[in-house]
């Protein structure tokens, strides 16, 4: 291959777009809540990358997109969530998990709460992660009260329980400061009741530094 090297580029300007993966926490913050709606403005929606909206929507979660328009050719839009005390579980077809690997912790949290047994599968590509996230998945719901069984080494069965309501104290540590096992235990611990103390609490810097500042001015109790 060869290539033609421009001497001069000529300078443009760029706002770089929300982020997906970020913007999950509250989407399922804001889905399991109650009588709650957000607004999360100028997300980059490729369709590569929102399986994790596709997928709970297919859980009755009713997601919308809003104003998408094409900037720098990639696809924006705001995300419009409500919450949502009628979900219902799901057998995943493995073929959506590439467009959501990042978003697994989340929708195993909404299956927990969703109506009948949800199933996972294929997705041994979470234990290649910073920490083994299928099992630390399995971990918290264990520590929330909800059956789960893993199958074949790299899935997951989850009988849902849309009345459950923790409160016993609950700790999440030792897992090598994954910073979305502290984001997605810190969004169960807001939803599903409970005293929560989640270690290392600097871990989430590593992705998302104003992940609390957002979660305080939403209205959440963090020390």
């Amino acid at each position: 291959i060869e290539i033609q090297g421009q001497t001069e580029f000529k300078p443009f300007n760029y706002k770089i777009p929300g982020d997906i993966s970020s913007a999950s926490f509250f989407i399922v913050l804001t889905l399991m809540s109650k009588n709650s709606s957000l607004v999360i403005k100028n997300v980059n929606t490729n369709t590569s990358r929102i399986g994790i909206i596709k997928i709970l929507n297919m859980m009755g979660s009713k997601i919308k997109l809003l104003n998408s328009r094409t900037y720098k050719g990639e696809k924006i839009s705001n995300i419009l969530i409500k919450s949502n005390q009628k979900l219902k579980s799901i057998n995943l077809d493995p073929k959506f998990n590439s467009s959501a690997i990042d978003e697994f912790l989340l929708i195993f949290l909404v299956a927990s709460v969703s109506k009948g047994i949800s199933t996972f599968s294929n997705l041994s590509e979470l234990n290649k992660k910073e920490s083994k996230r299928l099992e630390w998945g399995i971990k918290i719901l264990k520590k929330i009260g909800i059956k789960v069984k893993k199958i074949n080494n790299d899935g997951i069965k989850i009988w849902g329980n849309p009345a459950i309501n923790i409160n016993k104290t609950i700790i999440i540590k030792d897992f090598l400061k994954d910073h979305r096992i502290f984001m997605a235990s810190s969004i169960a611990a807001l939803t599903l009741g409970g005293n929560w103390k989640i270690h290392n609490p600097e871990s989430f810097k590593t992705s998302f530094p104003k992940f609390l500042t957002i979660l305080r001015k939403l209205g959440a109790k963090v020390n």
